[in-house]
C-alpha cells in the first residue's frame, strides 16, 4: 500500500451549513476551491467537520459529495469515528461503498476506556473494514491519550496506517516511529506545531487552517517534504498569526468566520458553538489581510 497518499496538508474540511441545513453547494464549491488551491488530500466530518452534530444522514451525505467532487484526484480520508464502535464500522463500510480511500476514526470520547479498551476498539474497526484506517489521537477532546506502546499494538493491523497527532507532543513522531516498525503515517493535528512534528519525523499535517490558505499550508508542507525546513518555517512563521486568531475561541467558529470572509460559506456552527465576538472577528480578518488571503 503507498501510504504517501496520506501525506502533505491534509484539510479538516468545514461543514457548510445554511439555516441550520447542510449547505450541499457551498460544500461543492469548498471541494473545487482545494482542488484549485493545491490542497494534497481532503478529511471530511471530522473534529472541524462537526461530526458530532451531525446525523447519520447528513454525516454520510457529506461523504458522498467530497468523494464526488474529488473524483479520484486527490485522496479523501473519511471521518467514521465514534464512542459506538458498531456506528463507527457503519460510517466506515459507507465510505468504502462510495470510494473514500482512507477513513479517520477517533477514540474514545465521553467513554474513557483504558489502553486496552482502546487497543480492542481498533481490533473491531481491524476486523470490519475494508479501508486503511488512520487513528486519531485527540486527548484535549477525548480525554483519554492512544500511549505510544499502544498505537504500536494497534499499527500491527495491516488496516491501520497512520496516526493524526494532536497530543501536542512533540516527541511522539520519534518515540512512536521507535517501536512501529512498517510504512507508516505520521501527521501532525496541530497547525501551530506541524513545522516542528515534521522536522520530528511526520509526514504532513490534517490541518484546519489550510481551510482558508490552502496554497501556502501546501508550500509548507511540500518545504518539509524537500526537508527545506527553513522555508518551512518562513510560511508557517507568517501562518502563526492566523492559526493563533483561527483558534482564539471554539473551533471551527473560527476557520467558518474565515471561510465566509473568503465567499466559501457561511459562518454558522451549530449549537453548542456559538457567533464570535467582534475582537475575535476583527483579527482573523486582519491577519488574513496581512497574509494577502483577502
Amino acid at each position: 500500500m503507498d501510504i504517501s497518499r496520506f501525506n502533505g496538508s491534509l484539510v479538516a474540511l468545514v461543514t457548510p451549513f445554511k439555516q441550520d441545513e447542510l449547505d450541499e453547494k457551498a460544500l461543492a464549491s469548498l471541494v473545487r476551491y482545494h482542488l484549485d488551491n493545491g490542497t494534497h488530500g481532503l478529511v471530511p466530518v471530522g473534529t472541524t467537520g462537526e461530526s458530532s452534530t451531525l446525523s447519520k444522514q447528513e454525516h454520510e451525505r457529506v461523504i458522498d459529495i467530497v468523494v464526488q467532487e474529488v473524483a479520484g484526484q486527490i485522496p479523501v480520508i473519511a471521518g467514521a469515528g465514534s464512542n459506538n464502535v458498531t456506528e463507527a464500522i457503519q460510517y466506515a463500510e459507507h465510505a468504502a461503498n462510495v470510494g473514500a480511500d482512507a477513513v479517520l476514526q477517533v477514540m474514545g470520547y465521553y467513554n474513557r476506556p483504558n489502553q486496552e479498551g482502546i487497543y480492542q476498539h481498533f481490533k473491531r474497526l481491524h476486523e470490519t473494514t475494508r479501508l486503511p484506517i488512520i487513528v486519531y489521537n485527540v486527548p484535549p477532546r477525548t480525554i483519554i491519550d492512544i500511549q505510544p506502546e499502544t498505537l504500536s499494538r494497534i499499527a500491527e493491523f495491516d488496516t491501520v496506517v497512520g496516526v493524526k497527532d494532536a497530543t501536542a507532543d512533540l516527541s511522539r513522531p520519534i518515540r512512536e516511529k521507535l517501536l512501529i516498525n512498517k510504512p507508516f503515517s505520521f501527521l501532525s493535528g496541530e497547525d501551530p506545531t506541524a513545522v516542528a512534528y515534521n522536522a520530528n519525523g511526520g509526514q504532513g499535517c490534517i490541518s484546519v487552517t489550510a481551510n482558508v490558505a490552502p496554497a501556502l499550508c501546501a508550500q509548507m508542507q511540500s518545504a518539509c517534504a524537500d526537508q527545506e525546513f527553513n522555508s518551512a518555517l518562513d510560511i508557517q512563521r507568517r501562518l502563526m498569526p492566523l492559526h493563533q486568531a483561527l483558534f482564539s475561541e471554539p473551533s471551527p467558529a473560527g476557520v467558518k468566520f474565515a471561510a465566509s470572509l473568503l465567499k466559501l460559506c457561511l459562518p454558522a456552527c451549530r449549537l453548542p458553538l456559538v457567533e464570535l465576538t467582534n475582537e475575535t472577528k476583527h483579527e482573523i480578518e486582519r491577519t488574513m489581510g496581512l497574509l494577502d488571503l483577502i
